[in-house]
């Protein structure tokens, strides 16, 4: 296993030039399975790893967030970026506090959101937001690990949906330490190419939970870093309800036939487990 350190150095090096896709398992065995398949990097998904434990997103606490990174961070060899959600708190101070926390983890990026929770007012206050930024980031400088801190606009997700003012943050977001801008729900070209540009040098990464772009296209735009959020997650989530309503609706099992064999999974598992 390689040291924290030398995975925050490869997640950089990443984050250089071309294009890599950074899936997010929800728990060791997923994450196990997706470094085996060649990925160079990982994410923790904050709404795979809640609907694991039998809750909804955003509903884990700092302490289990905390358990669940190191467990996922030490559990690979390769770098893992810590979905960290807002930071667990309002202020900053306490931002900087939880964010510190999170940094000895063995993490090698982590993103710090500007949503709120509160659908009348969604998103935090610009000045707010970039004390939140300014905060991770002295967090992270004192604790002289070197992971990478990703701002995220979450407007996209929260019902508003003004590329203007989430560039507006993005921008605001590189100046107050974000290494990596993230805007999650934007999609078409013209929103992703215009992100891209207007951060530049520092790279871009996009969240694609469905079909409507490839790797090529998203590299050819300018993207560094693709990730798939909770959509990992809702694939397996998909295929265990489909066999499962069918055994209580219809009392056949077909959909257990389309299964990987036990024999492919347990044999998988035999070299990570040691």
């Amino acid at each position: 296993m390689t040291e924290p350190s030398e995975r925050c150095r490869v997640f950089r090096q990443l984050h250089q030039a071309g294009c890599f896709v950074m899936p997010n398992p929800w728990d060791l065995g997923s994450a196990r399975q997706l470094v085996q398949l060649g990925f160079p990097a990982l994410a923790t998904t904050s709404s795979g790893f809640a609907w694991s434990l039998g809750r909804p997103d955003n509903s884990v606490s700092l302490a289990e967030a905390l358990a669940h990174l190191r467990s996922i961070a030490h559990g690979v060899p390769v770098p893992v970026n810590a979905d960290f959600e807002g930071g667990f708190a309002t202020a900053p101070a306490e931002v900087g506090v939880n964010v510190a926390a999170a940094t000895a983890t063995g993490i090698a990026g982590l993103s710090i959101e500007d949503s709120t929770g509160d659908v009348s007012t969604p998103l935090y206050d610009l000045a707010l937001a970039v004390e939140r930024i300014q905060a991770a980031r002295r967090a992270i400088d004192d604790s002289g690990t070197g992971i990478l801190l990703t701002g995220r606009s979450e407007g996209f997700l929260v019902g508003r949906p003004d590329l203007d003012e989430t560039i507006r943050r993005l921008t605001a977001y590189a100046e107050a330490g974000a290494d990596c801008l993230y805007a999650p729900g934007i999609r078409t070209r013209a929103e992703i190419g215009a992100v891209v540009k207007a951060v530049a040098p520092k790279p871009v990464n996009v969240l694609v939970g469905s079909d409507f772009t490839t790797v090529t296209e998203l590299a050819l735009a300018g993207v560094r870093r693709i990730s798939v959020g909770g959509a990992l997650a809702r694939a397996a989530w998909t295929g265990f309800l489909q066999a499962a309503k069918e055994i209580a609706e219809q009392g056949t099992f077909t959909g257990l036939a389309r299964s990987v064999p036990f024999a492919d999974i347990n044999r998988s598992f035999t070299a990570t487990s040691k």
